[in-house]
């Protein structure tokens, strides 16, 4: 008679299951209005939310976030573990960074990395590999990044939407291989919940539109974790030659990328085919095929990459501590806190169970936070290591479709404060008149255009950084005329400790320097909107009437890019 009558010794598995996933999606809802609450806590240098959100947009953000944990929700009840369940977190990975191709070049380095893909693209890959650190300035950078965008110019013209389109499918590659390296490590669902969890770090959807080196590292980096898994635990030549091929490309891609090299020791120490000593063979093969293949290139370049050190040793690392973001910007606001709650409480799991799977993705990410914990952009490559570990404390929870909504709240979530808040803001940023500029210029007659840069200011950033992102944005050849633009550096003691000194010490490309065409267009950019600046350029400026005023200023960003275009009349 007891038996027979429903929940009378306490809650049935199904109201205990719908207690929990009201629980989430209250936590879920709430986490975001405490935040929104909290929002002067971010310290973000470029989303925060403190800037992207004004005081009266509560109301409709908790509705949109709302609607996010209902969707995850009703997806959580769906079985996640298809046979094409990786590939289509993929493709929907894909689909969300589509909205994102309408934010602006916000971060002046890709300037850097457009100049040295176009010297690839209009001078051929024999230049661009004899004469890289050299006549293509490098300041900090490695080849590869600026080699591939070089390439895809060269072939499918110089157009933003072509490291658009080569970034969102290497974002959604990089979603397919986090669920890949769960799965060879522990098991498909918990490579399915990492992969869920990497949607859950908004950050993230900011950097795959810009033509920076991070999200094409972040993809090189799980390549070459997966492939120095597969190499060290199945052995064989093939295998390890392709890990010490994907080690080599990511030590080319960038120098934070290095610590990966700890992955086919890490992973050796833990279970696979052949005792310990085969492992540790096949990860020192990997290790020296990958040094052979990079330092083949590198030690062509040992005084490059010698300078290069100098400068990061230097200069970059000491100044990190003036650059820096807050714990509680980066593993609250900009990734989700589900996901920062699941990758802490890993940490306690993975020791009590002396999983030595888990300490192999360890030995890569925590290097990371020592060299990159002050800003956000310096942990973009190890995302995938983070989501992974997260999937692993949420393993913590006994029920399959309760850590499927975890999951599914924190990426929904995740996606609307980015396409609502971040998105928006970027977009209202002083950035987005170069790109508005390029379509105006594309408008007009003729195939090139004089620029005029004048900042009357000591602004820490050279203004004439500016150049390289409004080419960028148009198919016009353009001609910086440095005999009648006005840049004054600021003290040298504050250039030297400036994050964004590469702006002054950068040469102008030679393809900027070339001759004037007198019934050509004229873009005058400005660091400010009063008239002084149009009488400076005023001899430049006769017989052409002003056809654009783009003079939107955030307000937030001491570097604000001013434009106004001139046609001839």
């Amino acid at each position: 008679m007891t038996a027979s009558f429903a929940g009378e010794g306490g809650a049935s598995p199904r109201e205990i299951e719908a207690l929990q996933c009201a629980l989430v999606g209250l936590l879920a809802t709430a986490s975001v209005a405490l935040l929104f609450v909290l929002r002067t806590a971010d310290d973000n240098r470029l989303v925060s939310w403190q800037w992207v959100f004004a005081a009266g947009d509560l109301p409709a953000l908790v509705g949109v976030v709302a609607l996010a944990v209902l969707l995850a929700f009703h997806a959580s009840r769906r079985d996640w573990d298809g046979p094409y369940a990786a590939a289509l977190i993929g493709a929907l990975g894909f689909g969300a960074c589509l909205p994102f191709w309408a934010a602006p070049e916000a971060i002046v380095d890709a300037s850097r990395y457009f100049v040295q893909a176009k010297h690839l693209a209009t001078s051929g890959m024999g230049f661009f590999l004899a004469e890289w650190g050299r006549a293509i300035p490098a300041w900090t950078d490695l080849p590869l990044v600026p080699l591939l965008y070089g390439a895809l110019f060269s072939v499918a013209g110089e157009h933003r939407v072509v490291v658009q389109l080569l970034n969102s499918l290497l974002f959604a590659a990089t979603l397919m291989l986090t669920c890949a390296l769960g799965s060879a490590l522990w098991d498909r669902r918990t490579g399915l919940l990492a992969a869920v969890l990497l949607l859950g770090m908004p950050y993230l959807f900011t950097q795959i539109p810009l033509m920076l080196v991070d999200v094409a590292a972040m993809f090189l980096v799980a390549l070459a974790m997966f492939a120095a898994l597969a190499a060290v635990q199945r052995g064989g030549p093939a295998l390890v030659a392709g890990a010490a091929a994907a080690l080599a490309l990511a030590l080319l891609a960038k120098y934070s990328a290095w610590i990966v090299l700890a992955a086919p020791l890490a992973f050796a120490l833990h279970g696979g085919r052949g005792g310990a000593r085969a492992r540790l063979r096949r990860a020192g093969a990997t290790l020296l095929g990958a040094a052979l293949l990079a330092g083949t290139f590198l030690l062509g370049k040992a005084d490059v990459v010698a300078a290069q050190f100098a400068l990061l040793l230097d200069y970059q690392l000491p100044a990190l501590a003036g650059w820096q973001e807050g714990a509680a910007s980066t593993f609250l606001f900009q990734i989700h806190p589900f996901v920062a709650l699941g990758a802490a409480a890993s940490l306690a799991l993975a020791i009590a169970a002396r999983d030595a799977r888990y300490f192999a993705l360890a030995a890569v990410v925590l290097p990371a936070l020592a060299l990159g914990g002050y800003r956000i952009r310096y942990l973009v490559i190890v995302m995938p290591l983070l989501a992974l570990m997260a999937a692993y404390g949420l393993c913590a929870l006994r029920d399959a479709r309760l850590r499927q909504f975890v999951a599914g709240c924190a990426a929904g979530t995740a996606l609307a404060v980015a396409m609502f808040g971040y998105l928006p803001f970027l977009r209202g940023t002083s950035a987005a008149n170069l790109e508005r500029a390029g379509a105006v210029l594309d408008a007009l007659e003729g195939d090139a255009a004089d620029v005029i840069v004048i900042a009357e200011g000591q602004s820490a950033v050279n203004a004439a950084i500016a150049v390289p992102l409004l080419d960028l944005a148009t198919r016009k050849r353009l001609v910086l005329r440095r005999d009648l633009s006005r840049l004054t550096p600021p003290p040298r003691e504050v250039r030297e400790r400036s994050p964004l000194r590469f702006t002054w010490e950068l040469p102008d490309a030679p393809f900027f320097l070339g001759a004037s065409a007198p019934r050509a267009p004229v873009v005058l950019v400005t660091d400010a909107a009063d008239a002084a600046a149009v009488g400076a350029a005023a001899s430049r400026l006769a017989r052409h009437v002003e056809v654009a005023r783009l003079l939107r200023n955030d307000g937030v960003f001491r570097f604000q890019t001013l434009v106004r275009i001139y046609a001839p009349t």
